[in-house]
């Protein structure tokens, strides 16, 4: 079947394919990127501080899916059940069994059983030890990689999309249609970012969606020149007077003609927008404008570690997972910059 697909592609994007398929540190980092995003997708099978499955006198329960009461395990009160209790895990323990995830601690599970105090190196426990709230930090790494490539494939697809757009109006009218958007650009560039995001936290606690869209507005001008350079090119080409002259709508020359020739020219460049929300995702949260501390944020780590020198475990840490993300990012988007470079692959 997917021999099937590829016959379909253009001879062109068969010939981009090969070429990144050549480039081995690019093919290998986007393997390398991909699993370990798919894994981060299934955190709480991974990582949690519920059981994936308990058997209670021959009854099966899933935590993971369906919250219980302490009652439903023999319990007194009505409240969700603590399944590290001493006396609901003696109950359980009793009349079946419990089967954690490898990890039994989610981000914000706080281990109170520890030995050392907080933040403790690293033992059999706690493979890369725990923060200066009791918190496993290994768990802590793997759900806050997945909020930030979350985070950053939103931030660089909606904003690539509205930049795309405002590009291609700017380029295909150009006059003084393009001329008020370049003015209007240049005051929307001029605005401080960061003095508005500190006006913005002061009021509110941003969240996951309001830190998205504050970060859009500023960031979805990153291809529009791209794109505008682009529109103006084409735009006097012969195929499409030819279709202006066939009486071929504004929209669907844009679109459907002149388009997939910008889009081209963008590609290569999304690879680096990713990992620059990623990186101003972090200094957010470390300067504390950025999500709150309910979050599992890779700059509050950072920010611990920066806290708590006596730990070098939690800045090594990081400092490794964010230096590798970001290679690995900016090595695929080198190999796709060399694949979709015509003077590398004639």
């Amino acid at each position: 079947m997917f021999g099937l697909t590829l016959e379909k592609l253009s001879p062109v994007t068969l010939k981009r394919l090969r070429a990144f398929r050549k480039n081995r540190r690019a093919f290998w980092s986007l393997l390398i990127f991909g699993s370990l995003f798919v894994l981060t997708l299934f955190a709480e099978i991974i990582a949690n501080d519920q059981p994936l499955l308990v058997k209670y006198k021959g009854e099966y329960y899933f935590p993971l899916f369906k919250t219980y009461t302490e009652q439903t395990f023999g319990g007194d009160f009505p409240t969700p059940a603590d399944y590290r209790d001493p006396y609901i895990k003696n109950n359980i323990e009793q009349n079946g069994f419990m089967v954690f995830p490898f990890l039994p601690y989610s981000f914000n599970t706080v281990d109170y059983t520890l030995e050392k105090p907080t933040p403790s190196p690293p033992d059999s426990k706690h493979f890369l030890g725990t923060d200066d709230e009791g918190r496993d930090i290994l768990v802590r790494i793997i759900y806050g990689l997945r909020l930030s490539v979350v985070f950053a494939f939103l931030l660089t697809g909606i904003s690539s999309v509205i930049g795309i757009c405002a590009g291609a109006i700017q380029g295909y009218f150009g006059g003084k249609t393009d001329i008020l958007f370049q003015r209007f650009l240049e005051i929307w560039e001029a605005l401080p970012q960061l003095f508005v995001l500190i006006i913005i936290a002061s009021i509110f606690v941003p969240t996951f969606w309001t830190l998205l869209v504050i970060m859009l507005c500023f960031t979805w001008m990153n291809l529009t020149g791209v794109v505008r350079a682009e529109f103006l090119r084409t735009r006097n080409f012969e195929f499409v007077k030819a279709a202006k002259a066939l009486g071929v709508s504004d929209f669907r020359i844009m679109f459907r003609h002149i388009l997939p020739n910008a889009v081209i020219a963008t590609v290569t460049f999304v690879p680096f927008f990713l990992s620059e929300a990623i990186v101003a995702l972090t200094a957010l949260d470390f300067l504390g404008l950025g999500l709150s501390h309910d979050y599992p944020s890779l700059g509050d780590l950072v920010r611990q570690g920066k806290d708590n020198l006596q730990a070098p475990w939690i800045g090594i840490s990081i400092f490794i997972v964010l230096s590798g993300l970001l290679t690995l990012l900016i090595f695929i988007g080198e190999g796709i910059r060399d694949a979709f470079d015509t003077r590398r692959n004639k």
